[in-house]
């Protein structure tokens, strides 16, 4: 009984965090999409991709991972800004 109560109450702060979360990534969103237009222009002048800008990047689409698995219940992990913002992979040549 105590866990249908915890699990029902994890459901009304995924409303919450979804708010919270989803307007975050959102401008974040506007933020990489300008990014990887500049990171293109770097590539295609300079020959080669910008680290800081590729990673930066990363840290988004991590985010959106972790958001998207705590919005349709598949972990309880709760996504930036309610836990610290991460990456899942390294900066590939």
């Amino acid at each position: 009984m105590a866990k249908k109560s915890v699990e029902r109450k994890e459901a009304w702060i995924r409303i919450l965090v979804f708010i919270i979360s989803g307007i975050i990534l959102a401008v974040w969103s506007a933020i990489v999409k300008i990014l990887s237009i500049i990171n293109w222009f770097i590539a295609v002048i300079s020959g080669k991709r910008n680290r800081s800008l590729a990673m930066f990047c990363e840290y988004w689409n991590t985010e959106v991972y972790k958001f998207l698995k705590y919005m349709t219940f598949v972990t309880n992990v709760r996504p930036f800004p309610f836990n610290k913002a991460g990456k899942m992979s390294k900066f590939e040549r």
